[in-house]
C-alpha cells in the first residue's frame, strides 16, 4: 500500500499500536489502518488468541483457519514462516495475511490444540483482527436452558381405581367424602370410555361435572390434585374473563389453549386432559338487563360446542385469534370438562324452593327449618341452577352435579394438620431451617379454627390468621440462637399470653411484643 512506502520516506518513526515498540527495534510494521500499526509479533498473538478461542462463533476460530500453523488451508499461507522475511500490508477487507513467526513452540501449541478445537468450532477461512469484529460476529453465548422433563403419560390399561384415586384424593383434602366419590367415579368412568371407544361399537357420552361449594371448600385443590395424581394435562382458567367472540376480553377458545401449553403444544396428549373451568357461576343469565349479555348468557352458549365435542380452531401460544398467530385443529370429545363456582345466592333460591311445602300445624314444616343447614347445597337441582341463570343446554353438558361440604369447625382443625401440604407443616419446615421446633397445642387449633369461621371465606382464612400471630415470632427467632423449641397456645392466639419458649437448656416465657 502507498502508506507503507510513506512510512520508509519519512523520517518519523512508526510505534506499534499494542506494545508501542518502534519499528526500528521490531522491523517493518502492519498498515491496518490510517494510524493503526501493528508490529508482525502482535499479530500473530492475536491470531494465537483467536485461534485457540474456546468460544464457539458463527465463523469458529478452531484452529482450522489459515494462521493455524497446520499449513493446510487450501494452499494458502500458514502461520509458520521465514524469519527475516518482510511481511506484506494485511487488506483489511478480509484477505489472508501471512505470519513470520518463527517460534517452534506457538506451531507445536496450536498443532496440540488442534484436536480439541475441532469439536468447538469449523474452519473460517477469512482474516479479521482480534477486537475489530462487528458486533454481528460476536459470539453469541446463550445460557443451558434445563429440559423440562415430560410427564409420562397415562396408561388407560392400568387405570387406578376409583377407591384408590379417593385414597390419594384423602392424603390432601380433609372431608368432602361424597365429592371425593363424584369425581373419582366420574374420572375413572371417563377414561375407560376413551379406551373403550377404540374396540366397540357403543359411544358413551362423557361424564362433565359441576361442582358447586362455597369459597374456600376446596374445588380448585381436589382437581389439581386430581391432575397430579393421573398425570394428565390440566388448565385451570377462570369464567369471569370470557366473553362473547368479538368483543374485548377472551374467546372461549382460550380455554382449550391453556389446555394446549400446558401440554407443550402436544394436540394428541391436550386432547385427553382435563379443563376445569373456575367462577363458572360468573356466566350466569344477567336479569332485569335490556343490554346484550355479552359475558354471560352468551359465553354460556359459546362453551355449548366444547362441552360436548368438536374440531375447534385453537390459537397457539396465544389467547386470541388474529392472522399473525398460528393455528391447529383439537377436538374435544375426549377432554373432560369439571366447571366449579360458589354460586353465592343458590342457597335462597333452595330455601325458597324448599319453603313452598311448608304449612301449619304440627307436621309441617317451618320456613326457618333451613336457615342454619350447613349442607343446604346438597338439595340443589336443575330447576334452581335455571333459576339462578344457567341456561338449559348448558346444564344438559354437565350430567354430573354436586356439592361441597360447607367447612366446619372440626373440618379445618384436620386441615391445619393433617394433609401432607398442611399449613402448619408449612411453618414447622421454617423454624427447622433454624433448628427450632415449632408444636401448636389442641386450644390453638380449635382457637385458629373458629376465627376462620368468622371470616367466612373458608380455608383461606387459614393463612391469613396463622401470619398474623406468627409476625413476632419469624421475627425474634433467629435472634437468639439457644432457642430450641416454641409452642403455640390457644391464649396467644387470641392475644391473652405468650408462646411457650424452651432454651436449650431450660423453659421460661417471652411476652408478645406490642405491634407498632
Amino acid at each position: 500500500m502507498a502508506d507503507n512506502n510513506n512510512n520508509s520516506n519519512n523520517n518519523e518513526e512508526q510505534y506499534c499500536s499494542m506494545c508501542h515498540r518502534p519499528s526500528s527495534e521490531v522491523g517493518k510494521l502492519i498498515r491496518l489502518a490510517p494510524g493503526l500499526n501493528i508490529c508482525t509479533d502482535c499479530m500473530q498473538k492475536s491470531l494465537d488468541t483467536i485461534a485457540n478461542s474456546p468460544f464457539p462463533g458463527p465463523f469458529g476460530f478452531n484452529g482450522q483457519g489459515p494462521f493455524s500453523g497446520n499449513g493446510s488451508n487450501n494452499g494458502q499461507a500458514g502461520s509458520k514462516g521465514k524469519s527475516g522475511e518482510d511481511v506484506e500490508d494485511a487488506d483489511i477487507e478480509g484477505n489472508n495475511v501471512p505470519s513470520t513467526d518463527t517460534n517452534p513452540d506457538v506451531v507445536e501449541s496450536d498443532e496440540e490444540n488442534d484436536e480439541e478445537n475441532k469439536n468447538n468450532n469449523q474452519g473460517f477461512g477469512g482474516f479479521m483482527p482480534f477486537g475489530f469484529m462487528p458486533e454481528f460476529m460476536q459470539p453469541n453465548i446463550k445460557p443451558n436452558k434445563k429440559k423440562k422433563k415430560k410427564k409420562p403419560a397415562l396408561d388407560f390399561n392400568n387405570l387406578p381405581a376409583p377407591h384408590i384415586i379417593k385414597a390419594k384424593l384423602d392424603e390432601y383434602v380433609v372431608g368432602q367424602e361424597h365429592a371425593k366419590k363424584e369425581i373419582a367415579v366420574a374420572v375413572y368412568n371417563h377414561y375407560k370410555r376413551i379406551e373403550a371407544e377404540k374396540n366397540g361399537d357403543i359411544e358413551i357420552e362423557k361424564s362433565n361435572m359441576l361442582m358447586i361449594g362455597p369459597t374456600g371448600s376446596g374445588k380448585t385443590y381436589l382437581v389439581k390434585t386430581l391432575a397430579k395424581l393421573l398425570q394428565v394435562p390440566l388448565a385451570i382458567t377462570d369464567a369471569t374473563t370470557l366473553t362473547e367472540a368479538g368483543y374485548i376480553g377472551d374467546d372461549v377458545e382460550s380455554v382449550l389453549s391453556k389446555l394446549l401449553a400446558a401440554a407443550d403444544n402436544d394436540v394428541k396428549e391436550a386432547e385427553n386432559g382435563i379443563v376445569f373451568i373456575d367462577e363458572i357461576d360468573k356466566i350466569a343469565k344477567k336479569r332485569n338487563s335490556n343490554s346484550r349479555d355479552v359475558s354471560g348468557e352468551a359465553v354460556q352458549q359459546g362453551l355449548l360446542k366444547l362441552l360436548e365435542g368438536a374440531d375447534v380452531e385453537v390459537p397457539v401460544g396465544s389467547t386470541s385469534k388474529n392472522a399473525m398467530v398460528p393455528m391447529t385443529t383439537m377436538n374435544t370429545s375426549n377432554i373432560l370438562f369439571i366447571c366449579g363456582g360458589a354460586f353465592p345466592d343458590l342457597p335462597e333460591i333452595i330455601k325458597k324452593r324448599l319453603n313452598k311445602q311448608s304449612g301449619i300445624g304440627f307436621t309441617s314444616d317451618l320456613k326457618d327449618k333451613y336457615d342454619n343447614d350447613p349442607n343446604i347445597l346438597h338439595k340443589v337441582t336443575t330447576e334452581d341452577l335455571r333459576e339462578y341463570g344457567m341456561i338449559p343446554e348448558f346444564l344438559g353438558r354437565l350430567p354430573i352435579v354436586f356439592a361441597l361440604d360447607g367447612l366446619t369447625e372440626e373440618m379445618l382443625m384436620q386441615i391445619l394438620s393433617e394433609p401432607k401440604n398442611a399449613i402448619l407443616r408449612q411453618y414447622q419446615r421454617l423454624l427447622a431451617l433454624d433448628e427450632v421446633d415449632l408444636a401448636f397445642d389442641d386450644d390453638a387449633k380449635r382457637a385458629i379454627a373458629k376465627k376462620a369461621l368468622e371470616k367466612k371465606t373458608g380455608a383461606r382464612a387459614l393463612r391469613a390468621i396463622i401470619e398474623e400471630f406468627m409476625l413476632d415470632i419469624m421475627y425474634e427467632i433467629p435472634k437468639d440462637d439457644n432457642i430450641g423449641r416454641v409452642t403455640i397456645t390457644g391464649d396467644y392466639v387470641n392475644g391473652k399470653g405468650s408462646p411457650l419458649i424452651e432454651m436449650r437448656s431450660e423453659p421460661f416465657r417471652i411476652q408478645k411484643q406490642n405491634p407498632m
